[in-house]
């Protein structure tokens, strides 16, 4: 079951400048900055309440967020919601006709599996399921 949203993911060309803008709107600090070499991005989070705003830069041309950006612009890339299940999520939301990217979750920023849902079977929005890895 999706319990609310965990992040919404922002692709931006200049992830530095991008850390400033956010910081001065927000009114706080980045919590963290992560380099997720599988999918090659450079990321950066910001928490306001149980919400994350995730900053998303290509480290390479060949990087999705690289052409995401070439094609749309720097914007929202994604919304991201939490589970407690990722594969009973998948299968569940695999049976309601959702197309799933990923056929199994994979480690993602921030301690986490994830799991991508195809725009196309959600109206044009980028879905992401996220589940806290639990460590020990």
């Amino acid at each position: 079951m999706l319990k609310n949203v965990e992040h919404i993911g922002i692709a931006v060309k200049n992830l530095a400048e991008a850390e400033i803008r956010y910081s001065r709107l927000l009114n706080i600090q980045p919590y963290k900055r992560e380099v997720v070499e599988s999918e090659c991005v450079s990321t950066s989070f910001f928490q306001i309440a149980r919400t994350k705003i995730e900053l998303l830069e290509a480290t390479n041309s060949e990087s999705v967020i690289a052409k995401f950006i070439d094609r749309k612009g720097e914007g929202i890339h994604h919304m991201a919601f939490e589970v407690d299940d990722i594969a009973a999520e998948m299968k569940r939301l695999e049976g309601e006709g959702f197309v799933l990217l990923n056929e199994q979750p994979k480690r993602g920023a921030d301690n986490k599996l994830v799991c991508f849902l195809h725009p196309k079977s959600t109206s044009g929005v980028l879905i992401e399921l996220c589940q806290e890895i639990k460590n020990g």
